[in-house]
């Protein structure tokens, strides 16, 4: 029996924090679904197909195991996705108990809907600052995100046709 896991995110842009933890959960689970999900608690800066292709190049350059697949989801609730690929677990990355606060209920709610479990994943101490609204705000000003964001992700951000 396969063991499926998913990381949901909005990954608006993916960053390195968010690359860390697929790279560390792609290592645990059999299979790995990156799932960019739709936040209408945010306002988006880059389209949902944008967000996909570009963490698929982020794993490619980053040569990362052929176990992950990103898709998006954008109907129903996570744990339909999860039953659909017959994932049983979640994983999320958390920077900051602010994170842990945000995320417990829906992990207890996922649980209780579906038998979804959630674990929690630090991320490594040199990205646990680091956001994807950070990210935006600082190219947004012009700032150097190249520290924070995968190559793919830097190059398009502070590319003309961008901003």
């Amino acid at each position: 029996m396969s063991r499926i896991a998913v990381v949901p995110g909005s990954f608006d842009p993916v960053t390195l924090g968010h690359i860390d933890v697929i790279e560390r959960a792609a290592g645990i689970f059999d299979q790995l679904h990156v799932l960019v999900v739709h936040n209408p608690d945010k306002s988006a800066l880059l389209p949902v197909a944008q967000r996909v292709a570009l963490i698929e190049k982020s794993i490619a350059d980053a040569g990362l195991p052929d176990n992950i697949l990103v898709t998006s989801w954008s109907v129903g609730l996570l744990v339909d996705y999860c039953t659909d690929v017959g994932a049983s677990v979640l994983v999320k990355g958390v920077r900051s108990q602010v994170d842990v606060a945000y995320e417990t209920p829906m992990a207890i709610v996922n649980r209780n809907l579906a038998g979804v479990e959630t674990i929690f994943m630090l991320p490594d101490p040199a990205h646990a600052h680091v956001s994807s609204s950070l990210v935006r705000q600082v190219a947004a000003l012009g700032g150097d995100v190249s520290p924070y964001v995968p190559k793919a992700v830097a190059q398009f951000l502070q590319s003309p046709a961008t901003r």
